[in-house]
């Protein structure tokens, strides 16, 4: 998986902890915000991509043989070459596996790799990448359970929000709508930092709803953007 990738400058990170920090004034709930360059490097779509181009190849060959032995001999001027068994399986093999090379490296042109990769696929992928993100960092680490995790994956644009136990017990995922909305809108105008403060005001106003903040309430998480 990449790593390292930068997608805010210093000033965002300062824009988006300082609507952290505003949204949790009014409530127990502790946001969590997370970027990430991609979620899975997807090796195994890139590998199933290939075996399903050299296996395409090899169902060609079998259907057509005298085409494509006609067409080898053609381009190599082998026109007296008497095709063996042999001759027939060798020729099938290196196609093959020149096929499955071929889309392995076209595949590491970035861009191609992730437009193969089923929308699908892509999704669950988020939702597991930040689900594991949101247990190590959020989950159980505040006292009342009302951590919440705000996660972008860059390379799929996608996004997802986690809730810790007591606030997924007293909202429900659809509550979460208008957040992803202003997340998603400013993403699709190139303003990574300005939807994330979008999703923060939406997410602080459900919480102070549901959960009002203490006089005795503790910051428990950081406020600032972590990106991984």
């Amino acid at each position: 998986m990449a790593k390292g990738a930068i997608h805010l400058t210093p000033a965002e990170h300062e824009t988006v902890s300082t609507a952290v920090a505003a949204a949790e004034s009014s409530s127990a709930g502790e946001i969590v915000t997370i970027v990430t360059d991609q979620s899975d490097g997807y090796a195994d779509v890139a590998l199933a991509w290939a075996a399903l181009v050299a296996m395409t190849a090899l169902t060609m060959l079998s259907l057509f043989p005298a085409f494509y032995l006609g067409l080898y001999d053609r381009v190599l001027g082998d026109w007296g070459r008497e095709w063996t068994p042999q001759g027939i399986f060798t020729l099938a093999a290196t196609v093959a596996i020149l096929k499955f090379l071929g889309m392995v490296l076209l595949q590491l042109w970035r861009p191609l790799k992730f437009w193969l990769v089923p929308g699908l696929i892509k999704a669950a992928r988020v939702r597991a990448r930040a689900e594991t993100c949101f247990k190590v960092g959020a989950e159980r680490r505040t006292h009342g359970r009302t951590g919440i995790l705000i996660y972008v994956s860059m390379a799929e644009h996608r996004a997802e929000i986690v809730a810790d136990a007591a606030i997924a017990g007293k909202v429900s995922p659809e509550v979460w709508g208008e957040a992803m909305a202003a997340l998603l809108k400013g993403l699709r105008a190139d303003d990574l930092a300005g939807g994330l403060v979008g999703a923060i005001e939406k997410v602080g106003a459900v919480l102070a709803q549901h959960f009002p903040r203490a006089a005795d309430d503790q910051n428990e998480l950081p406020d600032r953007v972590i990106e991984v």
